[in-house]
């Protein structure tokens, strides 16, 4: 009889409950993953921490990679993050995540002074359509930001729309995306909720994002889980 293999672990660090792994969690569980889930600024994060770890996902959330006095912990995410790149591991950032990555592979990070919330169409560089990204060429996906990274040196830029031209890149074994591909649309109403003040803000409806996770999340979830598997194959080893 063979021996059984060992499960792949992948390391999610959250920033605020409702934008979690989303339909992450069910892929990687058939996958076979073991999935630590670490509440950011709570949970203990540091290299060691990510360093074995087959997997590492950096998720979204409402504060910027530039606010180290407010939030501290930032500053540990960004040593364990550095660590994680320096060590080549697969890599997945989304939105916030995303912006942390960048900065650690040396690019800006800034605010722009607008928002792109809700669904709205992506572009893809030439180097987009050549990666795991080509299914979303021109399909409506979630965002849900207000900052801005620069293209990490050496990094190849996938996609952009018309109000944020980096909106993707990848190095390696690592994916940054601006936008949220792992977001259930079935689960939408936490976010509105999460980010009524932000909403309120920005004076965007919720009812018109609501409508479109209704009318537009179906699909885009069967593209995503198509990126999205393409991505861990191509990483796993």
């Amino acid at each position: 009889m063979s021996a059984s293999r060992t499960p792949r672990t992948a390391v999610a660090v959250r920033h605020v409950p409702f934008e979690d792994l989303g339909i992450l969690a069910p892929l990687l569980a058939e996958r076979g993953y073991e999935i630590t889930l670490l509440d950011a600024g709570i949970d203990e994060l540091d290299a060691h921490t990510v360093a074995g770890a087959d997997l590492l996902i950096v998720l979204g959330g409402p504060i910027g990679v530039y606010d180290d006095d407010r939030y501290p912990f930032l500053r540990s995410s960004k040593a364990a993050v550095a660590a994680r790149l320096d060590s080549g591991g697969a890599t997945l950032g989304v939105c916030l995540g995303a912006q942390l990555l960048a900065e650690s592979l040396g690019a800006a990070v800034r605010p722009t002074g607008a928002v792109e919330i809700g669904f709205g169409p992506l572009t893809l560089t030439p180097e987009g359509r050549e990666s795991v990204l080509a299914p979303l060429d021109g399909e409506p996906v979630l965002h849900w930001h207000g900052d801005e990274f620069a293209i990490p040196a050496g990094a190849q830029s996938l996609a952009h729309t018309p109000g944020f031209p980096h909106q993707a890149f990848a190095v390696g074994r690592t994916l940054g995306l601006q936008f949220h591909l792992e977001a259930d649309h079935r689960a939408i109403e936490r976010w509105l909720i999460g980010h009524a003040h932000e909403l309120h803000h920005h004076g965007i409806d919720p009812r018109g994002i609501r409508e479109q996770a209704r009318t537009l999340g179906p699909r885009l979830e069967t593209l995503a889980t198509l990126v999205l598997t393409d991505w861990l194959d191509a990483v796993e080893v």
